[in-house]
């Protein structure tokens, strides 16, 4: 019988992985652990479900985190366009109610090495971009944070995007003073798809 010419080698290297490292030569090939591979979710077109406009219909806690459980409505437009081919995109909300109008305008942006998205938002009233709420999409369902100075104390803040289908979506925002334990929700947004005939007849 002819011998491979790199048998002697291959033997001494087991010999010696099995007097180096004696579990070596007990683990049987079936226990063996897999090897692990990252592989983190792509969310990049998470928000592709809110390009258009919608008809907006929200709701807020007037005074948050005082006890107060006096809500205001409003009515408006929110209208989402796609940048950098859904890797980001711009909404605007218009709304009037009670105490107003209402201008709000969110740059939603998407971090490929975090696979997490920012959401940074700003008044017409203020003219700041807000803290970013960070977070993700999981099983069709958006959680986001962030440290926000509320009433003078340095609170929590929650979004999520929840209820989401092809015609409608959920917003809703709430405050934590208390780490986390308990969340109060302040501010609840219910979009309903604007048909695109719908649209340009309301332009």
């Amino acid at each position: 019988m002819r011998r491979h010419p790199h048998a002697g080698s291959h033997l001494l290297l087991c010999a010696l992985l099995h007097v180096t490292f004696p579990a070596f030569s007990r683990i049987p090939p079936h226990k063996a652990a897999p090897l692990q591979i990252g592989t983190e979710r792509n969310g990049e077109h998470d928000f592709d479900f809110d390009i258009g406009t919608w008809k907006t219909h929200l709701t807020r806690l007037q005074h948050p985190l005082t006890g107060s459980t006096t809500w205001i409505d409003y009515e408006g437009t929110t209208v989402v366009r796609k940048v950098w081919n859904g890797r980001a995109n711009l909404a605007e909300l218009e709304a009037d109610g009670p105490t107003g109008h209402i201008e709000v305008l969110s740059l939603r942006l998407y971090d490929p090495q975090a696979h997490q998205w920012s959401l940074n938002t700003a008044s017409s009233k203020g003219g700041t971009i807000s803290v970013p709420t960070i977070g993700e999409f999981k099983n069709g369902r958006g959680e986001f944070f962030d440290t926000e100075p509320i009433n003078g104390r340095s609170v929590l803040v929650r979004n999520i995007w929840s209820d989401i289908t092809q015609n409608s979506c959920r917003f809703e925002q709430s405050f934590s003073a208390d780490g986390g334990k308990t969340w109060e929700v302040n501010w609840v947004a219910t979009d309903t798809r604007v048909k695109e005939n719908e649209s340009d007849k309301a332009h």
